[in-house]
C-alpha cells in the first residue's frame, strides 16, 4: 500500500494521460496489462491507478525505491516494448516528484481503492517560480484543511522544477465545492495567480498494484 509522507525514502513518479472519455477504460486496461511486467522490475514499490470522474484523465501515482531503479526500468528496451499499446494514446505528462507538504487528519495518508475522492491539482510553472509556488501552498494549505471534508493535502515538487501537484483526498464532492468558496481558491482570487497555471480534476482509485 502506498503511503505519502515528506520523509518517505522513495521517489514518486506521477504520470497523467489526457484522453477522450470513450478511450478512458481502454487506456486503463492497457496500463493494467503492462503493470504485470512493471511490478516485476527491481525497485518497484507500487502503482495506484486513478480515473477522472469526467472521463478526461487517467493518472498513475507510482513509487520506486530510487531514481536509478526507475531509470533502469525506462531504459530497458525489452520491458518498454511491452508498453507498445500505451503509445497509441496521447503522450502523458511524466515527472519525478518529492513530497514537500503533507497535511492529514487521519495519520499518514494511504492510497486505497474505493476510499476517497481524489483531487489532482496540476500546477505548471517555469522552474524559477516553483519555490514561490511551494511557499504559497504552505501559506494556504491550513485554510483548506479547516474544511471538514478534506482528509489530506499532499504537495509534490517535480525535480525538474516545472510542476507542483497537490494530491488531495476528500470525503465528498460537496466539500470540494466549498473549498472554491474560500478566499484564495475561487476563480477571482486564486492564490497561485501569476505564479502557475492550474488544471484540476476529481478521480477515483481504480487499481492498486503493490510489489509482490
Amino acid at each position: 500500500m502506498a503511503t505519502i509522507a515528506t520523509k518517505n525514502e522513495v521517489i514518486t513518479v506521477i504520470i497523467i494521460f489526457s484522453v477522450k472519455p470513450e478511450q478512458q477504460q481502454e487506456l486503463i486496461d492497457a496500463i493494467a496489462e503492462f503493470l504485470e511486467t512493471v511490478k516485476q522490475q527491481p525497485g518497484f514499490i507500487s502503482t495506484n491507478l486513478h480515473k477522472s470522474i469526467d472521463g478526461l484523465k487517467v493518472a498513475n501515482y507510482a513509487q520506486w525505491q530510487s531514481q536509478a531503479d526507475y531509470n533502469n526500468f525506462i531504459n530497458n528496451t525489452k520491458v518498454q516494448a511491452k508498453a507498445a499499446k500505451l503509445r497509441e494514446f496521447n503522450p502523458p505528462d511524466v515527472h519525478i516528484y518529492e513530497v514537500v507538504i503533507s497535511e492529514s487528519k487521519e495519520g499518514i495518508p494511504k492510497i486505497k481503492q474505493g476510499q476517497y475522492i481524489t483531487h489532482f491539482a496540476e500546477f505548471r510553472m517555469p522552474p524559477e517560480n516553483q519555490p514561490r509556488m511551494i511557499e504559497l501552498a504552505k501559506e494556504n494549505v491550513g485554510k483548506a484543511m479547516e474544511l471538514p471534508g478534506l482528509i489530506s493535502a499532499n504537495f509534490h515538487r517535480s525535480l525538474d522544477g516545472t510542476r507542483v501537484i497537490n494530491y488531495g483526498q476528500w470525503l465528498d464532492k460537496e466539500s470540494i465545492e466549498n473549498l472554491k468558496k474560500q478566499p484564495g481558491f475561487g476563480k477571482d482570487s486564486e492564490y497561485w495567480e501569476g505564479i502557475a497555471e492550474n488544471e484540476h480534476h476529481l478521480y477515483e482509485v481504480v487499481l492498486t498494484v503493490p510489489n509482490d
